[in-house]
């Protein structure tokens, strides 16, 4: 590409322009503390990660299922995720029915990904006073996929306003239930490890605990070029666990993917889904494991490591170090 005009290359060759940034691989090269602390954090999920679960459910039976879960069983998670990158997904209608204000504990954290056409949607609905007594909207995150082959690439709108441009991006609200305070609530929360903004690599940061490495390090060495695809990229499930240092995790995915994009578990989370490749969740033996540890232990050379609020001291602002 000659210079910079990303926009014009664009144009003329269909090349995305994030395809051009550098560090997407490793988005904290050059920081060795960040370095560092992202491979502590990896190594402490992937050693105290429960067994993989999935349940395998069809969409319309997904809220009934949830509530026989709270009702019978008084089963509820810590963080729980709803969507994936897939533009066929029913999110409002599962949304309205899920017993949101008791699936999730207080405090607790809600993850809603959505397309760039469905995020106005989606907004308008968690506006709504009576979905926002139950839950508030914390932070917008984003993903973005790096070429136009990328089985999560959302491609053109679909909207009726037939606009120009291409949708490059999806989207999250991250929302909270209950309070929780970032200089306060360490043992619950370590913000500012990742960023808003993630972009789609092949070697992310926390391919540790990742059932999908599992089946990588059995693959024939002679065909790198050869790699089963996933309906969820790793990205956005590192940015839930690397927030919130609770165990108990469920993500549902309101729709079909298809054998082409298969839905893989993960060690660590309970996944809801019509195609979910393992179907073994049973409630009781997972509120048994879960029990002895609701949150990761606080280790202190991540605490030393991870970025921390301002503490106030005598009504001014003590900076701590990290």
């Amino acid at each position: 590409m000659e210079g910079n005009n990303y926009t014009d290359n664009y144009i003329k060759t269909d090349e995305v322009p994030q395809k051009y940034i550098r560090n997407k691989d490793n988005t904290v090269e050059g920081y060795p503390k960040l370095q560092k602390l992202m491979e502590l954090k990896a190594k402490q999920i992937e050693d105290h990660s429960k067994k993989a679960y999935g349940c395998r459910m069809n969409v319309d039976k997904m809220a009934p299922y949830l509530q026989k879960w709270v009702s019978e069983y008084s089963l509820n998670f810590d963080v729980v995720m709803i969507g994936c990158l897939s533009e066929n997904q029913f999110i409002y209608p599962v949304l309205r029915n899920l017993p949101i204000d008791k699936l999730i504990s207080k405090p607790g954290f809600l993850f809603i990904w959505a397309s760039s056409n469905k995020i106005n949607e989606l907004s308008r609905y968690l506006n709504q006073e009576i979905v926002a007594k139950k839950f508030r909207r914390s932070e917008e995150l984003v993903f973005v996929p790096v070429n136009k082959d990328s089985c999560f690439y959302p491609g053109l709108s679909n909207d009726t306003d037939e606009s120009l441009l291409d949708k490059m991006q999806w989207h999250c609200w991250m929302c909270i239930t209950g309070t929780v305070r970032r200089s306060t609530d360490g043992r619950l929360i370590h913000c500012n490890v990742d960023t808003d903004l993630m972009f789609e690599n092949d070697t992310p940061l926390s391919a540790a605990v990742s059932e999908e490495n599992n089946e990588t390090k059995t693959e024939n060495k002679t065909t790198p070029s050869i790699k089963k695809k996933n309906c969820v990229p790793p990205q956005i499930y590192q940015i839930a666990e690397n927030f919130s240092t609770a165990t108990r995790r469920l993500h549902i995915i309101p729709s079909r993917s298809g054998m082409e994009t298969p839905v893989k578990l993960r060690k660590g989370w309970v996944i809801m889904s019509p195609d979910v490749m393992l179907n073994n969740f049973k409630p009781k033996e997972y509120i048994k494991e879960t029990q002895e540890m609701l949150n990761l232990p606080e280790d202190p050379d991540i605490e030393k490591l991870r970025p921390k609020s301002p503490v106030q001291k005598n009504g001014k602002r003590v900076f701590t170090q990290s």
